[in-house]
C-alpha cells in the first residue's frame, strides 16, 4: 500500500472553528463576519466550519429576543449565511423560533439548511438567564458528514456528565461539536479544558469545543476553543481574547478500537433504548469540490495546515487581557473614540489608565489631573509621569476654588454642623461633574476608577467618583489591582521601554485626598484583610461564623459585612465593568436593596 492509499484508510475529517466576535444586534455585519470566516475556512480546505452560540445575533442578547422582528430578522440573516454556503458545511448559532423561541445551531449544507439542533440545557444561573427566553429543545442530534458521525451540541449541554453527548455518542457520534458563548473568569480556563477532556474520555468521542470571543457589557469571552480527542490529548487550541480560525485534521480511526474495549457502551445502548431516548439522525448530501472530483481527489489535494503552538497564558496575563478587550470592545462598540479618566496620582487610575491605552491607543485617552487643598505634592508629580509615561494628554483642572464656592453657598444650610464626610463627598462630586462637562463637550466616555474592594464596601461616591460610563476594575479586588499593575510595568521593561507606573504609586499609602493626612485604612481594614473576606463573603457565600473561623476578629468582619450589606443602593447606581472574578457584583449576585436580613 503506498503513502496516498494509506492516508485513504484513515477516516478523518477537517474541522475549522471559527472563533469570532460578534456584536449583540448588529445582525448585518455578524452576518457579513460569519462569511468572512467561512471564506477563510474553505481557503483551509475544511469540510466543516463551526461557529459560536448565537454568533448570528450575538450573546446576550437578553430582552431583544421579547421583539418578534428581531427574532424574525436574525432567521432572515441565517437563511442570507446559508444561501452563501454553498461548497462547505457549517455550524451557525442564531436564535430559532416555532411554536417558540430556541437557541439553536443550524446544519448548513449545500446552500440550504440541512437540520437544526435546539440546546437542551438552559444556565440559570449567575449571569446566565435563558430560561426567560428560549424554551428547552427535547432531542439530541446526529450529522453524518464524509462517513463521520458528528453530534451537535451548544455551551450548557456538554457541562452534564448525563447530557446529550453522552447520547448521542452511544447512538454512534465519534465527534462532538460544542459551540458555545463561555463568558471568563479568572481560572475557568483551566476547568473548562478538564471538564471537556472528562467528557471526551467518559464518552469515548473527540469534542470540538468552540467559544466565542469579546466584550458585551459586563462579560468578556475568551475564546480559547479547543479540540480534545478521547485519550484528553489537546489537538488544536485557540488563541485567548483574540478572534482565531482554528483548523485541524481529526482522526476518528481510534474511537471504534477504543468503544469495542468499553462493554459498558452495549449496556448504555440498551439502557437508551429502553427510556426511548432518540437521537435524529441527519445525512448530508456530499459537497463536491475542485470541480466534479469527490474527496478522494480534495483529500489529496489539501493544503497543509501550519503548525502553531497555542498556549493558554499564565494568569495576570490573562486577567489583563481580559480588562484590555472588555474595555476596547465597550468603548468601539458603542460608538466611542475617546476616554477621559480623572488621575488622582494614585494606583487605580493608574491602571485604568494603562488598560485605555492599551485598549485604544495613547492618542484616544486624556488624563484629568484635579487637585484640591488636600493634594500633596507626590500626587501632582505622580500624575504628570504616569502621563508622560504613557504619553497620554493631561489637563489640569483645579476645585479648590469651586470647592470654596460650594461651602459658602451651603453655610446658611450646614448652619452649627461640623464639617464631615459631606465635605469630602463635595469634592469628589466637584471632580465627577468637571468629567462628565468633559465628556458632554468633547462626546468622551469617562471611565472610571473604583476597584472591587471598594465597591463592595461603598467607599465610593454616588454621583462623584462613581460617576461615569464603564468601570474598568469593578471586579478587581484592591491587592489584584498592584499585581496588575507590577504586570503591566514589566511588560514595558522587558520591551526596553520606561515602566508606565511610578514606582511611588505602588509603595505609597492609598488615600483619598479629601481631608488632611487621610489613608484609606483610616475607615478600612488593611486590604489584604479586606480582600480576604470580601471573597469568603461576596463570592463564596461564606457566614458570619465561617468567617470568623478563618482567623478574623468579630469586629473587622461584622464591619465589613455591615458595609456591604448596606452599599446596594450605591453599586445599583454604578456603570458595568468587566467581570473577571467567578462571581462579580451585579448580574452575578443579586441581592434586594430594601433588606433587614442581618449576616452577623
Amino acid at each position: 500500500m503506498d503513502n496516498f492509499d494509506s492516508l485513504q484508510s484513515m477516516r478523518s475529517i477537517r474541522i475549522a472553528m471559527a472563533q469570532i466576535n460578534p456584536t449583540v444586534g448588529d445582525l448585518s455585519n455578524n452576518a457579513k463576519k460569519i462569511l468572512k470566516f467561512v471564506n477563510k475556512a474553505k481557503y483551509a480546505d475544511a469540510d466543516i466550519v463551526v461557529f459560536p452560540e448565537l454568533a448570528v445575533t450575538g450573546y446576550p442578547p437578553e430582552d431583544l429576543l421579547l421583539k418578534p422582528q428581531f427574532v424574525a430578522d436574525n432567521i432572515k440573516y441565517l437563511k442570507y449565511i446559508a444561501h452563501k454556503t454553498k461548497d462547505i458545511t457549517a455550524i451557525v448559532g442564531f436564535v430559532d423560533s416555532k411554536e417558540d423561541i430556541y437557541n439553536a445551531a443550524a446544519v448548513i449544507n449545500r446552500g440550504e439548511v440541512a437540520a437544526v439542533y435546539h440546546k437542551m440545557f438552559l444556565p440559570n444561573y449567575g449571569v446566565f438567564d435563558e430560561d426567560r427566553y428560549f424554551q428547552a429543545g427535547a432531542a439530541p442530534l446526529n450529522i453524518v458528514l464524509k462517513g463521520i458521525t458528528i453530534g451537535i451540541g451548544i455551551c450548557e449541554d456538554i457541562w452534564y456528565p448525563e447530557g446529550p453527548a453522552r447520547a448521542q455518542a452511544i447512538a454512534g457520534a465519534e465527534i462532538i461539536v460544542n459551540i458555545n458563548a463561555s463568558p471568563y473568569h479568572m481560572g475557568k480556563a483551566r476547568f473548562r479544558e478538564e471538564m471537556i477532556s472528562t467528557r471526551a474520555s467518559d464518552n469515548g468521542v473527540i469534542i470540538a469545543y468552540n467559544n466565542m470571543v469579546g466584550g458585551q457589557d459586563e462579560l468578556v469571552f475568551d475564546g480559547q476553543g479547543m479540540i480534545i480527542d478521547e485519550k484528553m490529548q489537546v489537538v488544536a487550541r485557540g488563541r485567548a481574547f483574540e478572534e482565531d480560525l482554528i483548523v485541524a485534521d481529526v482522526d476518528v480511526d481510534g474511537i471504534l478500537g477504543a468503544r469495542l474495549h468499553d462493554p459498558r457502551r452495549r449496556k448504555e445502548k440498551l439502557s437508551l433504548e429502553k427510556n426511548g431516548i432518540k437521537v435524529k439522525e441527519i445525512i448530508l448530501s456530499p459537497i463536491k469540490t475542485f470541480g466534479d472530483k469527490r474527496d478522494t481527489q480534495a483529500a489529496k489535494r489539501k493544503k497543509n495546515i501550519p503548525k502553531r503552538n497555542i498556549v493558554s497564558p499564565e494568569p495576570l496575563k490573562e486577567v489583563y487581557a481580559a480588562l484590555t478587550l472588555g474595555t476596547r470592545d465597550y468603548v468601539k462598540k458603542n460608538g466611542f473614540r475617546h476616554v477621559v479618566i480623572g488621575l488622582s496620582g494614585g494606583i487605580d487610575s493608574s491602571i485604568v489608565a494603562s488598560i485605555a491605552v492599551d485598549a485604544i491607543g495613547k492618542n484616544n485617552v486624556t488624563g484629568v489631573f484635579m487637585p484640591s487643598q488636600y493634594s500633596s505634592k507626590a500626587s501632582k508629580e505622580d500624575a504628570e509621569a504616569l502621563a508622560k509615561n504613557l504619553g497620554i494628554e493631561l489637563l489640569t483642572v483645579p476645585i479648590q476654588n469651586i470647592f470654596q464656592d460650594y461651602l459658602k453657598t451651603l453655610s446658611p444650610a450646614f448652619k452649627k454642623k461640623r464639617p464631615d464626610v459631606t465635605e469630602e463627598n463635595i469634592q469628589a462630586r466637584i471632580r465627577g461633574n468637571i468629567l462628565m462637562a468633559i465628556s458632554n463637550k468633547f462626546g468622551w466616555l469617562v471611565l472610571t476608577t473604583g476597584n472591587k474592594s471598594e465597591m463592595s464596601v461603598g467607599y465610593a461616591t454616588l454621583y462623584g467618583d462613581m460617576a461615569g460610563g464603564f468601570a474598568v476594575i469593578k471586579d478587581v479586588p484592591k491587592m489584584l489591582v498592584y499585581k496588575l499593575s507590577e504586570y503591566r510595568n514589566s511588560l514595558s521593561v522587558k520591551s526596553g521601554k520606561k515602566a508606565p507606573i511610578p514606582k511611588r504609586i505602588l509603595t505609597k499609602a492609598p488615600t483619598a485626598e479629601l481631608k488632611p493626612h487621610q489613608t484609606d485604612q483610616d475607615t478600612l481594614p488593611p486590604y489584604d484583610i479586606l480582600d480576604t473576606i470580601l471573597k469568603a463573603y461576596v463570592e463564596d457565600d461564606k457566614s458570619f461564623e465561617e468567617i470568623l473561623d478563618m482567623g478574623f476578629s468579630k469586629e473587622i468582619v461584622k464591619k465589613v459585612i455591615w458595609m456591604v450589606d448596606s452599599s446596594e443602593y450605591k453599586r445599583r447606581q454604578s456603570p458595568p465593568g468587566v467581570k473577571i472574578t467567578p462571581r462579580a457584583l451585579g448580574k452575578d449576585r443579586r441581592m434586594p436593596i430594601t433588606n433587614r436580613y442581618e449576616s452577623y
